[in-house]
């Protein structure tokens, strides 16, 4: 005998099983259904508050095995986040069946949105099925999820889909576990579910016939390639759309949204339209592909070129596929890319209102394509680009947003908390249970439409995911709006406030990602950015600090320099260039070594008397170790955004855009531009000083070197300091003495490819472990997560 016991011995046994994380909406309970029966078990699979609970009677065997399958087979848009198993007795009917969702409290989640699933792509397409060209197919593997969500648990009956009762043929679709849309919430076809129409926006008649024979949905398409602009009412908000070849259709645009040069999104009909103006490499393919269909930044170095307008100064485009079957069915016959922008104007909140958007489109577009299926949640699309090597999202929201992020070990005792996030590319973060729920992007809070929309999300997260904080975590900003509201929020219930310093919250945020343990050692964070309120009670932004989740110290930064004007330093980069040159040189060093430049001329005839009593005084010009204000010196000093800068972060962007990938790579390391590493004179901290990358540029300026390979070696130089004043700060070469063997690097001047890159395989080389982000911006947008970590960590310890 072999020991063991044959199926026929094996004893029966009765469990219940819970299954947590994401759960709901995405063919989970399908899949144990199919599973169950496959082994032979009786019981019943239902939704409730807390995830998906399973009763199953059969021989233990055969129980194990279905725990140890859902982990490993879970659907698509699954996300398992625990199984919890304990003996029951329960009365156990023959076979296995799929029951409605019980009642109990609110804890599981609700998957982003995500595009359209091949099946339903093809489905959509075969004149041979029922929803043939039917621009609302959706199955649990794609579709709408969030922005059609009113409450949990995720059911038909608490979604917008409410008021679409299903037709019998897709009702039995909806009821048949075998079939891939069983309890897909927002199951529809032409018979019962939303349908689309092409409106004019000045309330004049149209009818779709005089611009296509198939439906209204293809007729944009004849518009667009007309020539006009179309507003489209997408997954999670309206969008505007034209003809991206279309210099003109491009220029009306930007001229109706208040955007002068702000790159705006694509999207194209396919991957071999994508071909012909960038070059994709199989990660970034996978990523335009992915569930998430986010917005890609990708090389333009394709055999055709779009009009410069649709991307001022970069060499970068946007690109993201069809990312619902409305958007593939109008770009069917689209053999061009389209501009795809937010349906808005300027930085307020993309509008997700039918007669807003009629009323307050109608400068933008003459046309819309409507739907009646109401939004419930705005979700604006995400950005990510593919950086050494793996994918990084840089906006946070349809198809990453509200998924989980799981709080390493040691945070299981966190209290329910909620952190506030930033005051720019701002979100906000709930907490619960160990687990963190970042909401997707809202925008700059100096908007007052968008701090509205804050406001009524952090409450419509609060009743959705029936969510009751037992403390508030703000940025120690005193004038972050964010911080205001947790403050009077805080003292209104009242609740405790914990303040977390800007910088100290983005490495909390880069280790959370990463699954740092909550006891684990301290990291040194490299933190680059615009500004940040630093714990000494001044601006911040280039900073190199020995943390954890409970803790920061600072041990290094940038050089801190007068920031002339306050807030226009960072709109009007010749004032940061002033007071760069001036804090390093003076300008009678300037003038005697530099005056025969371009540069000098134009400086000379500024304002400098008034710039300089406000740098000598510190009135309206405080002093900031920034480095995204270096950036900006130094794109101002190459003539790029001298004046003014177009949006945040343009300046740098372009300066980013114009590096020589030759010079990068191949020239000489000595000529890359030289940093210091001297100590300042009142506290002794270690600095990066750029007086001799000042003095290289300059004279490289003289020589009429040209701007691209200057580019290349302030990027290559910048680098080459970030890593060795991190060795500086790690002591000895002995790994085993050293202060720290771990980095983490965040703050949005990273999104910056050359410099990430060259700054990453440089502290590699020096034997570190670099931690960066990948789910979770690395600019302010991954700011709350970081709250949320900091605050936890240290509620937990108290």
């Amino acid at each position: 005998m072999s020991g063991a016991l044959d199926h026929a011995e094996r004893p029966a046994v009765m469990a219940e099983i819970r299954v947590r994380g994401r759960v709901q909406g995405v063919g989970f309970r399908p899949t144990v259904w199919r599973l169950a029966r496959e082994l032979n078990l009786s019981g019943e699979v239902l939704n409730d508050g807390e995830g998906v609970l399973i009763r199953a009677a059969g021989d233990t065997h055969a129980i194990d095995t279905l725990i140890a399958r859902l982990g490993d087979g879970a659907p698509p848009l699954a996300r398992v986040a625990g199984i919890e198993r304990c003996t029951v007795t329960f009365e156990a009917a023959p076979g296995f069946r799929i029951v409605e969702s019980g009642a109990g409290s609110t804890s599981t989640e609700i998957a982003p949105d995500a595009g359209v699933c091949g099946a339903c792509a093809a489905e959509i397409l075969d004149p041979y099925e029922r929803r043939f060209r039917y621009p609302f197919a959706t199955c649990t593997h794609c579709g709408p999820r969030l922005s059609i969500a009113r409450a949990i648990p995720y059911d038909r009956a608490t979604t917008t889909m409410a008021e679409f009762p299903l037709c019998p043929t897709c009702e039995a679709e909806y009821g048949d576990p075998a079939d891939r849309r069983f309890h897909a919430e927002a199951t529809a076809c032409h018979v019962c579910g939303p349908t689309a129409r092409l409106v004019r926006l000045d309330g004049r008649a149209v009818s779709f016939e005089c611009f296509s024979m198939l439906d209204e949905v293809d007729a944009v398409c004849t518009l667009i390639q007309r020539g006009h602009i179309v507003a489209i009412k997408g997954i999670g908000g309206y969008q505007l759309a034209c003809d991206a070849t279309s210099a003109e259709a491009v220029a009306r645009l930007r001229t109706a949204k208040h955007r002068p040069t702000k790159p705006l999104a694509l999207m194209a009909r396919d991957l071999a339209v994508i071909a012909r103006y960038c070059a994709p490499s199989m990660e970034e393919v996978r990523l335009l592909q992915s569930p998430a269909a986010p917005i890609v930044l990708l090389d333009a170095v394709g055999p055709e070129v779009l009009p410069d307008a649709v991307a001022p100064g970069l060499r970068t485009l946007g690109f993201m596929l069809p990312t619902t079957p409305l958007h593939l069915l109008m770009l069917r016959r689209m053999t061009r890319p389209v501009v795809m922008t937010s349906g808005n104007v300027s930085a307020e909140p993309q509008i997700i209102d039918d007669a807003e958007a009629l009323e307050r489109l109608r400068g933008a577009a003459e046309f819309a394509l409507v739907h009646n299926r109401p939004i419930a949640a705005r979700v604006d699309d995400s950005v990510a680009r593919v950086i050494d090597g793996a994918p990084r999202v840089f906006r946070r929201s349809r198809g990453y947003a509200p998924a989980v992020i799981t709080l390493p070990a040691g945070f299981s005792a966190a209290p329910d908390l909620i952190a506030m996030g930033g005051e720019l590319k701002s979100a906000f973060c709930l907490l619960r249970g160990g687990n963190a729920v970042l909401s997707p992007h809202i925008g700059d809070l100096d908007d007052a439409a968008t701090y509205d929309d804050y406001r009524r999300g952090i409450d419509g997260f609060a009743a959705l995911f029936d969510h009751r904080p037992a403390a508030i975590a703000i940025d120690k900003h005193p004038e972050y709006l964010s911080a205001k509201l947790g403050r009077a929020r805080a003292e209104a219930v009242p609740l405790p406030l914990v303040e977390v310093q800007h910088h100290h919250a983005h490495v909390a945020a880069c280790l959370a990602e990463n699954g740092r343990p909550l006891e684990a050692p301290p990291v040194l964070g490299i933190v680059l950015d615009g500004l940040g309120w630093g714990e000494d009670g001044t601006i911040w932004g280039g900073e190199f600090l020995l943390a954890d989740y409970r803790k920061a110290r600072r041990l290094g930064c940038f050089k801190p320099v007068a920031l002339p004007g306050g807030d226009a330093a960072a709109r009007e980069p010749w004032r940061n260039l002033y007071a760069h040159l001036m804090a390093e040189m003076g300008w009678a060093e300037f003038q005697m070594g530099f005056a025969e430049l371009e540069l000098y001329r134009d400086l000379a005839a500024r304002p400098r008397d008034v710039l300089d009593a406000m740098i000598k005084s510190g009135l309206n010009a405080p002093k900031a170790s920034s480095c995204g204000r270096l950036f900006d010196a130094v794109a101002a000093a190459l003539g790029i955004c001298r004046d003014r800068q177009g949006h945040e972060g343009d300046a740098a962007c372009r300066l980013e855009a114009l590096v020589c990938d030759s010079t990068l790579r191949e020239e000489d390391e000595g000529l890359a531009y030289p940093f210091t590493i001297p100590n300042l004179p009142n506290s002794g901290l270690p600095y990066l000083e750029p007086l001799a990358m000042w003095r290289a540029l300059l004279g490289d300026l003289i020589l009429e070197t040209p701007a691209p390979v200057i580019a290349a070696r302030f990027h290559k130089g910048l680098a080459k300091a970030i890593a060795a004043i991190a060795v500086k700060l790690a002591g000895p070469v002995d790994q085993s003495a050293r202060r720290f063997d771990t980095v983490a690097l965040s703050g949005g001047c990273f999104q910056n490819k050359v410099l990430f890159e060259a700054s990453a395989a440089r502290l590699r080389a020096a034997g570190f472990t670099v931690l960066s982000h990948a789910q979770v911006p690395m600019n302010d947008g991954g700011l709350a997560l970081g709250q949320a970590a900091i605050a936890a960590a240290r509620l937990i310890e108290s």
